[in-house]
């Protein structure tokens, strides 16, 4: 049985993997969607991660899709207690920014959405400066003393207003982010590597890296001259043209063959060996790309492997 990992300061126990449920309403329609989850909760994965934008982006859709289907799906199978659900606020086109009304609102829909009572993890998803550190943080403590939210945590925030936020907390007694959602993989250490780092670290609090296998560049199948049929495509081939690119993944193909494991299993296996780390996210259109995924809980890298890893994703350091 996989070990859980505590969410920094927090009371939350999570799988070593996020499934991240971008594609779920996009990629993935329901059905897709429900086989992944049903795979994912089989192994026992619980730590299921979205946002109230997702899928916004396809034409048609409103955003809200892939919190609908999760929500359809633990009503369907009455696991609700099971699933540490995190999403976030501040991206809906109906719901932009943090204002305090935009995040009590949004709040609101998300629940309902999600056909439940409370959100375990709620994220504010990309800062919004126009709006006081102490509006923000003193709505949400609001949605956690009403039962509505247990934690909270932000994600696409600079140093500065991290520490603003959590010196706010402290001072007043108020909620605390317990988490944090960097952009962060092999090929992109300088988005939280530095400052960023040093802040969550200092407060103990939690890294869940998404983008963790940048767009699907870090599963080895993109490589010159291979035609990548992909919503994401163009973005990982873009890595390839860097000298960076093609030394991660040499060195991921070393490992990854030394230790009879898939490519993507030692990109993830890196990242949640990386200080402050919890659970990287990763999403999964099909069945047939989770086990690669939940794999990451059982593999433990060498000293060495890691620094091979380390080593190579420094060319052209931090860009």
């Amino acid at each position: 049985m996989t070990s859980l990992r505590t969410l920094g300061s927090s009371d939350l126990q999570v799988f070593p993997l996020s499934l991240g449920g971008n594609v779920f309403g996009w990629t993935a329609d329901e059905e897709q969607s429900f086989a992944v989850l049903d795979a994912y909760a089989a192994a026992g994965g619980n730590f299921v991660d979205t946002a109230d934008a997702y899928t916004a982006w396809i034409e048609g859709n409103q955003g809200g899709e892939s919190e609908t289907v999760i929500g359809k799906w633990l009503a369907s199978r009455s696991n609700r207690s099971d699933i540490v659900v995190a999403t976030k606020v501040g991206a809906h086109p109906d719901y932009k920014g943090l204002s305090a009304a935009t995040i009590k609102g949004a709040a609101e829909q998300s629940l309902r959405r999600l056909g439940t009572g409370h959100i375990d993890l709620y994220y504010t998803h990309f800062d919004d400066e126009t709006v006081p550190v102490e509006e923000i943080i003193t709505v949400l403590d609001q949605l956690v003393k009403d039962g509505k939210v247990r934690h909270i945590a932000a994600s696409n925030i600079s140093p500065e207003r991290l520490q603003a936020s959590l010196d706010f907390s402290e001072r007043e007694g108020l909620a605390r982010y317990v988490a944090l959602q960097p952009h962060y993989n092999l090929v992109s250490r300088a988005t939280y590597e530095g400052p960023l780092q040093e802040t969550a670290a200092r407060a103990g609090l939690a890294a869940v890296p998404y983008f963790a296998l940048a767009s699907g560049f870090l599963t080895g199948k993109y490589r010159p001259g291979a035609n990548v049929e992909s919503a994401r495509s163009a973005k990982a081939g873009e890595h390839l043209e860097s000298e960076r690119g093609r030394a991660v993944l040499a060195a991921l193909d070393q490992v990854a063959t030394e230790r009879g494991a898939e490519i993507a299993t030692v990109a993830l296996a890196w990242l949640a060996a990386r200080p402050t780390v919890a659970a990287p996210i990763a999403s999964a259109r099909t069945v047939e790309q989770l086990p690669a995924l939940l794999a990451v809980a059982e593999l433990e890298l060498t000293e060495d492997e890691l620094a091979v890893l380390t080593e190579a994703s420094v060319t052209e350091a931090s860009a």
